[in-house]
């Protein structure tokens, strides 16, 4: 792999991490057009996803650290019996609807019946696979997600300014609810699920629109998707670290390429991020239905001919189906 490539990648890696476009799929489609996908560049992806960690730690920092505090002060209350659920301020109510969140996550480990595989093993299965009809699918259904959340809110908004001005209440927000409960957690844990299965429905964008459909204030969603994902993004990382270890090509990256790549990602990432809350806050988030619409189409068109000729149409190597 050239410093080019690397760039590329990295580029890639750390727009799509948190835009709403899905970064596992726009990886897998831009490995397929370059012809540098596989298991030999699983090492290299793994720390991709540490560049877009340390983009997201940097941007919410602050945020991050008032958690870690809370945390300890929640324990020692536990502890000491102090601790009420109903009287929960907003860091507590965050750590706890985070942890709830991040439980569904666990039934990737639960095994297949009849087989030798876990359920995360799919993700591995459809992710290795030549094609990306798959890919171009679950980009259509980020689309959709995204339209629908998008409309949900809407419909939420308009629906709080009408009681506000028949109540005449100053009190009443019209922008959503400011915090989870833990329905709305669990609901966007196995909505994360989904996105960590297929490659190209994005996590990001799927959260996010799930939190609009429970009514949540899209700012405060979206910080909650982003904060979500930093022990998702490290746990991924860290499994997937210890299976590009022990597959046969190791780390075979060379440590200049490796750094570039990392460095990119994680400067792309912190930009996104901005991008992304901008592009929210603006009401233009059409803009990622149309784009995840478009791509997915051509994906999936791109890969039923590929399927039809066994050949890779930018490479043009033979495809093994």
């Amino acid at each position: 792999m050239s410093i080019l490539d690397a760039i590329i990648q990295g580029i890639v890696q750390g727009l799509t991490e948190f835009l709403p476009v899905s970064s596992s799929g726009h990886l897998a489609i831009t490995q397929h057009i370059l012809g540098s996908g596989g298991e030999s560049n699983l090492f290299f992806n793994v720390m991709l996803h540490v560049g877009t960690l340390v983009a997201v730690v940097a941007f919410y920092y602050k945020l991050i650290w008032s958690l870690i505090k809370e945390l300890f002060s929640m324990i020692k209350d536990i502890f000491t019996g102090k601790f009420k659920w109903s009287q929960m301020n907003y860091e507590r109510n965050l750590i706890m609807m985070l942890i709830i969140g991040l439980i569904p996550l666990f039934l990737l480990f639960l095994p297949i019946p009849g087989t030798d595989m876990k359920i995360k093993d799919i993700a591995d299965i459809i992710s290795e696979s030549p094609i990306l009809l798959a890919t171009g699918i679950s980009l259509l259904l980020t689309s959709v997600l995204l339209f629908v959340g998008i409309s949900f809110n809407k419909r939420n908004c308009n629906r709080k300014q009408k009681l506000k001005y028949l109540r005449g209440a100053n009190g009443i927000s019209a922008s959503g609810k400011e915090s989870y409960n833990a329905l709305d957690a669990i609901l966007v844990g196995l909505t994360q699920l989904c996105a960590a299965l297929l490659p190209g429905l994005s996590r990001s964008g799927s959260t996010l629109a799930v939190g609009e459909m429970r009514g949540i204030n899209k700012q405060k969603a979206l910080d909650f998707t982003f904060v979500l994902g930093i022990p998702s993004i490290l746990a991924a990382a860290l499994l997937e670290g210890v299976d590009a270890i022990k597959s046969p090509q190791g780390i075979n990256v060379d440590p200049i390429v490796l750094i570039v790549g990392i460095i990119v990602s994680a400067v792309v990432g912190y930009l996104s991020i901005v991008i992304f809350k901008w592009f929210l806050k603006s009401d233009k988030m059409s803009i990622f239905v149309i784009y995840t619409a478009i791509v997915g189409i051509a994906i999936t068109i791109i890969s039923l001919v590929e399927m039809n000729t066994g050949v890779n149409l930018f490479t043009g190597a033979p495809i093994n189906i």
